[in-house]
């Protein structure tokens, strides 16, 4: 592959690694049981008897109960809950790790309230598999993480608990939907939390807060559902956010599949990086071929001189995509979901308005797959359907593609909110990176390699063939040896 960078390029390259490097100062080792720990250094503590699972989960509470005002990343606190486990001693890899459960995850006996006013009493008396590895694994949650409404958008603002800030500064979006999370590992309250991805859900709130985001592949995991029939195209996944490499290794083989209805080998933990030189290919523009944000073009040319100085055959490449029928087709789909959910809600409370319930947003939704013609949203599932094998050609002549993961870097509070009468029509273009490794049930990392001239972060966007965790995460600890991030601080820190 050819090289993608002019002289002007590796300028721009350069001065963002070097804002990237002081951008913010280390804070000093805390002193309370968590101290300045990822999950995997927590776990390792508690096994060495230095900690208990008792002190590092009043630790964790402590923490939220001192920025959690500020920032506002639980929507239903279950303190008493997590004491009760930590008294049990829970053992597993991540024993006595605390953690938070995204607020669309049913949690057995904690409400779920999937964001939404029309469900704020709501409290599931089961959990699916996938919580179950969770706390078998031996993590101990302290409450749910606010999520928009039903995870819709990609800021966390919901009407029902209200915005969830950004720690690097609280003016500004925490991105969704797993805002929560990513707010409450980024400000140091949790080392590791709950997220999924709809179209970019666990990627984009990993950019704007500065952390690791790994999608997985789609059916990579355990069961996150009750039972329920899967949909016509699987674009959801689940996983978590955290601050190191080796904390989301360590998720991933918690959670997924290896028995006999895995569909693909099972990655395993994995613990390094691999001498293998990868090809890949870089995509800055968008499908529609618009330029991003030139900080965050900047960002992406960063991050590929960065891989090309580690020895990476790294080189331009223009996907043959057709990117205004993707959009189309994918927002009637996410569309179609929002009518089938409020006709639901509906009939769940015939007496009360619909307006009452749900926000301006999940409405205009309903409304755009109303107004569609007849057989669209068909055409629309057989279109989805056919990215995923385009999507495996382009990986022929490369093992890596990188991107951006948003056009911009993280947006203000209320820019993208759901009252926003302008929201709908202006957040395709800002996430109009993520939702393809969604279609394609590809895997994906976003890694925090950037951060804008305001101090924001700006993440990488790296993604393989299906079933290729393996690759990423060797790649994500090899750039998180050369480039570290781990001791980088947000002013609202809670340690």
């Amino acid at each position: 592959m050819h090289s993608i960078m002019t002289r002007r390029g590796v300028l721009a390259a350069t001065a963002a690694l070097s804002a990237a490097s002081c951008a913010s100062a280390p804070a000093a080792r805390t002193d309370d049981a968590l101290g300045g720990d990822d999950a995997v250094g927590v776990a390792a503590r508690v096994r060495n008897g230095e900690i208990t699972p008792q002190e590092a989960i009043d630790a964790a509470i402590a923490r939220a109960e001192r920025v959690n005002p500020q920032l506002n990343f639980i929507a239903t606190p279950a303190f008493d809950f997590a004491r009760a486990r930590a008294v049990a001693a829970p053992q597993g890899p991540l024993g006595g790790v605390p953690t938070l459960i995204k607020d669309l995850m049913p949690l057995a006996g904690v409400k779920t309230m999937y964001g939404s006013r029309a469900y704020a009493d709501n409290v599931s008396d089961r959990q699916p598999p996938y919580v179950d590895a969770i706390l078998g694994g031996g993590l101990v949650p302290i409450g749910k993480s606010t999520t928009p409404e039903f995870g819709y958008t990609a800021t966390t603002e919901p009407l029902l608990t209200g915005a969830t800030r950004n720690p690097w500064n609280p003016a500004y979006s925490c991105g969704g939907s797993s805002g929560g999370s990513g707010a409450a590992v980024a400000a140091g309250v949790v080392p590791i939390a709950d997220a999924s991805d709809g179209g970019g859900s666990i990627r984009i709130p990993a950019s704007c807060n500065g952390l690791v985001g790994l999608k997985p592949s789609r059916r990579r995991h355990l069961a996150a559902s009750l039972g329920e029939e899967p949909p016509p195209v699987e674009i959801s996944v689940v996983g978590c956010v955290s601050r190191t490499v080796r904390d989301t290794a360590a998720w991933l083989a918690l959670t997924e599949r290896t028995g006999g209805n895995r569909e693909y080998d099972p990655v395993g933990l994995v613990r390094g990086p691999n001498t293998r030189r990868l090809r890949i290919g870089v995509a800055i523009a968008d499908f529609y071929g618009r330029d991003p944000d030139p900080q965050v073009r900047a960002a992406i040319e960063a991050a590929a001189e960065l891989c090309r100085g580690l020895g990476h055959d790294v080189g331009a490449f223009t996907p043959e995509f057709d990117g205004a029928g993707f959009t189309n087709a994918f927002t009637l789909y996410w569309a179609s979901g929002a009518a089938l959910t409020n006709a639901a809600i509906r009939e769940q409370f015939p007496d009360r308005a619909i307006e009452d319930l749900v926000e301006p947003l999940s409405l205009a939704l309903e409304q755009t797959y109303n107004a569609a013609p007849e057989g669209a949203i068909g055409d629309a599932i057989a279109f989805l359907r056919s990215v995923e094998p385009l999507y495996e050609s382009w990986f022929a002549d490369m093992d890596v593609m990188l991107t951006p993961v948003l056009a911009k870097p993280p947006a203000r509070i209320g820019a993208f909110a759901p009252t926003n009468p302008q929201a709908f029509q202006r957040i395709g273009e800002y996430v109009a990176y993520t939702p393809l490794q969604n279609a394609s049930g590809a895997p994906a990392i976003s890694l925090p390699l950037a951060w804008s001239v305001d101090d924001l972060p700006i993440g990488a966007h790296f993604s393989a063939k299906r079933g290729d965790e393996r690759t990423l995460l060797e790649l994500a600890y090899e750039l998180e040896e050369a480039q570290p991030w781990r001791d980088r601080r947000p002013p609202v820190w809670a340690g």
